[in-house]
């Protein structure tokens, strides 16, 4: 038996290979693609989640909390996660959003705009607060010693999380859970990989 010139053994494998990753192959190399990119979006976005929940308000010496209400509607719906810094009272300005005490010295807590600021005879000042989903301002003006700080920033959602549980629990919950998800998400990205190496080498 005889065969044609170029027609090798080797060439042979070759186009049995080529032939196998014809359109499969290509559909096979486009959903992988496709896989590692959203694996490593849902890395950088879980990253993003740890770093803003859990980081800069220790950083700051702030607070995550939660809003429970639809006071705030539509800019801090319920379910929001908001980030609270320390601010100094002689630094909150009209438009700030404050969160306050509702009581000095009682653990309950509001977080409304400040609408009107003015001075007490002793030099202190006392805010005027108002949700920006109610009619009228608060009955009550808040004073300094209400104040613990105002919302740097939000995160839409995932103040549910943070009210999963009560108690003491609160204050690890949240970052189980945004661990949780990044670990889960560089797992899926190292698998990702891994069975690509482990297809080259079969290959």
């Amino acid at each position: 038996m005889t065969s044609a010139a170029g027609d090798t053994p080797a060439t042979r494998r070759e186009a049995r290979a080529a032939a196998e990753a014809g359109p499969k192959g290509g559909t096979r190399s486009l959903l992988g693609a496709i896989g590692t990119g959203l694996s490593i979006g849902l890395l950088a976005l879980v990253a993003l989640v740890a770093i803003l929940a859990v980081v800069v308000p220790a950083a700051v010496g702030g607070r995550a909390l939660t809003v429970l209400t639809s006071s705030m509607d539509p800019v801090y719906p319920a379910g929001t996660l908001v980030v609270v810094k320390p601010t100094p009272p002689a630094e909150i300005g009209i438009g700030d959003v404050l969160t306050y005490q509702l009581r000095s010295g009682e653990p309950v807590l509001v977080t409304h705009r400040v609408i009107a600021i003015t001075n007490n005879p002793d030099g202190t000042r006392l805010f005027t607060t108002k949700g920006d989903a109610n009619d009228v301002a608060d009955a009550d003006p808040v004073m300094e010693v209400q104040v613990v700080g105002t919302v740097m920033y939000a995160i839409p959602y995932l103040g549910w999380a943070n009210t999963a549980v009560n108690g003491d629990a609160r204050a690890w919950i949240l970052p189980i859970i945004v661990g949780g998800l990044l670990v889960y998400a560089v797992w899926m990205v190292i698998s990702h990989f891994r069975d690509k190496a482990n297809a080259r080498r079969e290959t």
